[in-house]
């Protein structure tokens, strides 16, 4: 007599590990959006810093219409990083968020800034 697994039995444990990696890769996806926005925050963060020694050297911060640009021209950013998303981070002096000051962000995965997704330097 022998044994072994039934077609049913088979399709089972299929079925069975198929759900799983489903719900491992919808788990994954969400751990991958939390990395981006950490990378979007790392960038803010590097970015105000360059934004901190400009205002240091020139005695003023940046305008909005110069924007991040500057920092390139003056050399405190060898170049302007790109969002995780793809996108240019904004620059606004004064700011909305921080009103004494600027508000430096990305528009988030949507791409359109000044809504719900935004991710900026006020959350540093």
């Amino acid at each position: 007599m022998r044994s072994a697994f039934t077609l049913v039995e088979m399709l089972l444990v299929l079925g069975i590990i198929g759900l799983l990696v489903g719900v491992g890769v919808v788990s994954f996806g969400g751990v991958l959006e939390g990395g981006k926005n950490k990378t979007a925050l790392g960038h803010i963060n590097q970015i105000q810093s360059a934004v901190r020694a400009y205002e240091v050297d020139s005695m003023k911060l940046p305008t909005t219409s110069q924007g991040i640009g500057i920092l390139v021209e003056k050399g405190k950013l060898k170049k302007l990083p790109v969002d995780p998303w793809g996108n240019a981070y904004h620059y606004r002096k004064p700011g909305t968020k921080d009103k004494g000051g600027f508000d430096i962000y990305s528009a988030g995965p949507d791409g359109v800034p000044d809504n719900a997704d935004d991710v900026g330097s006020w959350q540093l």
